[in-house]
């Protein structure tokens, strides 16, 4: 249902996470997520913590999905001195290209606990059916 686009994005996330290098609109960093299938529909769940809804943005264009948030510093008085700051800022992304077995147009989207949860249904196209098989009474021979 999910296919990767990109094998080195793993790697890029570790370099960046090592580096201490913070996600920009040109350059955004990767956001942590799970897929699986629940039944009859498909579930995307992203890490989003400390994340207004308001900064985050869903876009389906065809079958690309492309999930955008941003998390920006504290305000802080002067008199705060930072002592340690582990937490990522910055811009996150992630695109994922989502099968043709997926209906795009009833995708819904939850926010709870810092987790972004995507549901998106299997399109009944794409749901095993029966099909029957008519008898021989509809044969009409031909004399000539």
């Amino acid at each position: 249902m999910l296919m990767r686009t990109d094998p080195f994005r793993e790697m890029d996330r570790i370099v960046q996470q090592l580096s201490g290098a913070s996600g920009t609109w040109s350059k955004p960093s990767v956001m942590p997520m799970d897929a699986y299938r629940d039944g009859e529909e498909y579930v995307i769940a992203f890490d989003l913590p400390g994340v207004s809804t308001e900064a985050i943005g869903i876009d389906v264009e065809r079958n690309m999905l492309t999930v955008k948030a941003e998390r920006r510093p504290v305000a802080q008085a002067d008199s705060v001195k930072v002592e340690l700051s582990e937490r990522p800022l910055g811009v996150f992304s992630r695109q994922i290209v989502l099968a043709d077995t997926l209906d795009t147009e009833r995708i819904q989207a939850d926010y709870d606990a810092g987790v972004l949860t995507l549901r998106i249904p299997i399109a009944e196209r794409a749901k095993p059916r029966k099909i029957s098989i008519g008898g021989e009474s509809g044969r009409k021979q031909i004399s000539g």
